[in-house]
């Protein structure tokens, strides 16, 4: 009988055009399936991953397929938007974007002309920040961040001051070649694909997982081992395990004495490093017992030997801290929530594999002193963590400890370590330095963020006074590396340092989940002065959904969704490198749109050249980029460089050339992406690695050679020590003396954050973590993600459910030192016995989002912000003290403390804030179309 003919191989689309995800950070590269439509125009038909793509190699994660469901949704802003009720009504007019430049332009001139520092301008979890950075460096405000200062500051801030580097975007674990991982705070929201592959791989060779994270979910699921920490002890923990480690002698001296400042000398009277004349840190060589500059070929550095006039190394001051009793397991497992002997059996377990598994690579490099080795050497451990321990309170040195923990051991750049990613990585003294002096008509003095090494580079006024909004590089938070954006509505409401004109957001959920105590933030946003005008009186928002956000603001200028426009994800800001190779990816419009808007960047372009800011217009006064695409093709940031480091030039040049025209042309030939592989022999030990110095200088990551010292003890914090102790011409106010002696410590430390919160009153820590299948706030409103998670429950552990007599889907009030909320409960045995969380971003307002006003998510899901606040409690002194890390001004989102009691269950969660009206109405109950044939 024949057999029927089947098509194995159907026509799936008319064409696949590739580009970049956005439904998370990750950046992962996707091939868009296209059809054509009944209007002739091709139309999005589905989202896989791209096999080629450096990132993820073809795997593609719920979020990313769901992209679809972004293009298409009905909360999706059509035109530019004009309030014409009060604010926070959502009720506003369409209006062209000529009128939407005018009102802008009418807003922002005279303060440009006057006090640019009047015009607040923040952006949230973009990734163009090299470019809107720019943008306000043009226009002249020193008010300008992202939302790192929300976010993981004190990881990056703590990496790059200690080692030139961190977590996530600057590193990742050897996944070929570790034997031991330890996760720490990671949710699965972060670096969600490569981290699958990564674990897949080295679960599959054997390699064993520790997951350290109050709650068991995600990554800590599929761990060997889960360490159910209590919230805010990570540092603890960590510098319990560096105690271990030193006393039984396990850490690695060579690597510390080759590679690290353990053996550099310190000032016995003034802490800070002993230096040469040419400014090079100071050994003793162990050849000659002199003392001798680091880099000196041929010098051996003496870990042992002090000083004839008694200043010793950093490894001294470190064993004297170390290994005091006070960081015995014994000492800290009761605060850590660990017992004493797991402790020390983690410890043991680390110095086991890295040391008695270690093993060489027969690679052979020369470092900077230009000796020659013949083999690598590896050491076989592995960490990773993120936002869980870095929002606290203690989050910097909690950070700097772990970085720390992995240098004793030599893991990093080691085969089998966390390795760098390029551009890192970067001694911080490359690093720019804030700038934040204002002229009226004129650009920023220079770059807004960057690294402050004395008290000489804080953003103060001549008056001592902070120079930003945020009170970013101020005694209150020397070391902010990513902004305030959580304190930018409160100070600004406050007039505390001083009132501005325009708040400028773009994609900053700011009156719902990305702001601490969100009522509060929302009355800011609205509140108005005793003639009537708004405290803030002007606010200009971008976004291309109708969130929360949209109607707390005057004019709404509506961006594209990330299929419709052009992106750069350049080595100038956030790339998408892998550790043995650089690697930049754009995207760019596979699809146009539908409705009147445009890439926010490109109204950047418009919005500069009408202001006449220098970077965006020409000598004649006329645009220089006609768009965000123009500009990412022929922008160039130094000689040589610009955003791409693609096909520079004539086509041929990588890294450094001219601008090429047919840039993005090559780069969508390619797959959206470009990719430079490090030289062999080069890709380990990159800080001392002479042939990567040398590969880095001719791509252009560096112009010259920048090899250094692994920073284990970091003398800029002890110079803001000094001055809090009276010394030098710049010294913190009297009442900011003591904060900054005791938390500016060049050794990591740990403080226990809970008295600040009224531990005492509120006895349990209330956590948030983002969902894998979710991102930014706007993955909740995706009609298929929204069946993953249509609301969020807050869970709580067996016995805390026991004491209050709860079962699964009960009710508890939630009570904060500053509110109450009301919602569902749900028992969870792998949780740190006193700790309660639930998903973040899932609550929505009634009305935003173009759902409906009964949706799950606005009367089941809700947000944890209503309990936090932007300040600690009053001291009584009349000062406003952030609910921030003390040196980076991170947010301390994870230090919340909370009490529960069960209540009657209600019909809805609470606080029950009443609709607000959305410019775009409520979507369809079925969401559903057919894309072609």
């Amino acid at each position: 009988m024949a057999q029927p003919e089947l098509n194995l191989s159907p026509k799936v689309s008319d064409e696949v055009r590739k580009t970049t995800c956005y439904m998370c950070a990750c950046r992962c590269g996707i091939n868009v399936h296209m059809k054509d439509g009944p209007d002739g125009k091709k139309r999005v038909a589905y989202i896989e991953g791209n096999r080629d793509h450096p990132v993820n190699k073809g795997v593609l994660c719920a979020k990313g397929s769901a992209g679809i469901m972004q293009v298409n949704a009905p909360s999706r802003l059509r035109a530019p938007l004009k309030r014409v009720g009060e604010r926070g009504s959502g009720e506003f007019e369409e209006i062209s974007w000529d009128e939407a430049y005018a009102i802008a332009e009418g807003w922002l001139r005279p303060i440009r002309e006057t006090d640019p520092s009047k015009l607040a301008f923040f952006t949230g979890r973009d990734q163009s920040q090299s470019f809107t950075s720019f943008w306000a460096q043009n226009f002249g405000t020193p008010n300008y961040a992202a939302h790192g200062g929300f976010c993981s500051v004190n990881m990056a801030a703590a990496g790059i001051y200690t080692m030139g580097g961190a977590f996530w975007e600057f590193g990742q674990p050897d996944w070929d070649h570790t034997k031991l991982f330890l996760l720490f705070g990671v949710a699965e929201d972060h670096d969600s694909n490569p981290i699958k592959m990564g674990l897949g791989k080295i679960k599959a060779r054997g390699a064993k997982v520790i997951g350290v994270n109050p709650i068991r979910s995600g990554y800590n699921a599929i761990a060997d081992e889960w360490v159910g920490i209590t919230p805010g002890t990570d540092g603890l923990f960590i510098l319990s395990l560096v105690h271990c480690l030193m006393k039984a002698g396990r850490i690695d001296l060579d690597y510390l004495a080759r590679w690290t400042n353990a053996p550099v000398l310190v000032d016995k009277d003034t802490g800070l490093i002993l230096r040469d004349g040419d400014g090079k840190e100071l050994v003793i060589d162990r050849v000659t017992g002199e003392p001798t500059a680091f880099d000196k070929p041929g010098v051996r550095p003496d870990l042992s030997a002090t000083h004839p006039d008694g200043h010793k190394p950093v490894l001294h001051l470190m064993a004297e801290r170390y290994l005091s009793d006070d960081y015995a397991p014994e000492a800290v497992a009761g605060r850590c929530g660990i017992p004493a002997p797991r402790i020390r059996a983690i410890a043991s377990e680390l110095a086991r594999v890295a040391f008695e598994e270690s093993f060489e690579l027969p690679i052979k490099w020369t470092d900077f002193r230009g000796e020659t080795h013949e083999t690598m050497t590896a050491r076989p451990v592995s960490m990773h963590a993120m936002r869980g321990i870095s929002a606290h309170a203690n989050g910097f040195q909690t950070c700097r400890a772990l970085h720390v923990l992995q240098i004793l051991l030599g893991t990093v750049e080691a085969p089998g370590g966390f390795r760098f990613k390029p551009p890192y990585p970067k001694p911080s003294r490359i690093h720019p330095k804030p700038h934040c002096k204002v002229t009226p008509g004129e650009p920023l003095d220079g770059p807004h963020l960057g690294f402050v090494h004395g008290p000489e580079d804080l953003a103060l006024r001549e008056d001592g006074s902070p120079a930003r909004i945020d009170k970013a590089y101020t005694w209150e938070n020397p070391m902010s590396a990513h902004g305030l954006m959580h304190m930018v509505i409160s100070n600004a409401h406050a007039g505390d340092p001083y009132k501005i004109d325009t708040l400028f957001m773009y994609m900053a959920n700011m009156s719902w989940n990305s702001s601490m105590n969100t009522t509060g933030t929302m009355k800011m946003l609205t509140d108005k002065d005793e003639n009537g005008d708004y405290v803030i009186p002007h606010i200009i928002y971008s976004d291309a959904y109708s969130s929360e956000m949209v109607a707390y603001a005057d004019l709404i200028l509506p961006d594209t969704t990330y299929l419709e426009r052009h992106d750069c994800i350049s080595l100038l800001d956030r790339p998408i490198c892998e550790a043995d190779a650089a690697a930049d990816a754009i995207r760019w419009p596979v699809v146009e749109p539908d409705r009147d808007v445009k890439g926010f960047q490109s109204a950047l372009c418009d919005l500069g050249a009408r202001l006449g800011l220098p970077g965006f217009v020409n000598e004649d006064g006329s645009q220089r980029y006609a768009d965000y695409g123009d500009y990412i093709t022929n922008h160039i940031r130094r000689p040589g460089i610009g955003p791409l480091a693609g096909w520079r030039g004539n086509g041929e040049s990588h890294g450094r050339g001219e601008a090429n025209p047919n840039q993005i042309d090559r780069y969508i030939e390619n797959g959206g992406f470009f990719v430079a592989h490090i030289p062999e022999g080069a890709e380990y030990m990159k800080p001392w690695n002479a042939a990567y110095q040398d590969w880095a200088v001719e791509i252009g990551l560096y112009d010259t050679v920048q090899p250094y010292l692994f920073t284990l003890y970091v003398e800029p914090m002890q110079k803001f020590r000094r001055a809090a102790e009276g010394h030098g011409p710049i010294q913190p106010p009297d009442h900011l003396r003591d904060q900054v002696a005791r938390n500016m410590d060049p050794l990591p430390f740990w403080s226990d954050p809970a008295p600040a919160n009224l531990a005492a009153d509120y006895p349990i820590t209330a956590l948030t973590q983002r969902p894998m299948a979710m991102y930014h706030s706007w993955g909740s409103q995706n009609a298929w993600l929204r069946q993953l998670h249509g609301h969020n429950p807050l869970y709580v552990p067996t016995k805390l459910m026991r004491d209050h007599g709860l079962k699964d889907g009960d009710w508890a009030r939630v009570t904060s030192r500053h509110g109450e909320i009301t919602v569902p409960v749900m028992e969870m045995a792998a949780l740190n016995e006193n700790t309660v969380w639930t998903w973040n971003a899932i609550g929505k307002r009634k009305g935003a989002w173009a759902l409906d006003k009964d949706a799950p998510e606005a009367t089941k899901g809700f947000l944890l912000n209503h309990l936090i606040h932007e300040l600690l409690p009053s001291k009584g002194d009349g000062h406003r003290w952030s609910n921030s890390d003390p040196i980076t001004g991170q947010a301390a989102w994870f230090d919340l403390k909370v009490r529960l009691e069960k209540v009657p269950a209600p019909a809805e969660s609470k606080p029950s804030l009443p609709p607000i009206k959305s410019p775009v109405g409520k979507g369809p109950k079925d969401l559903a179309w057919k894309v072609g044939q």
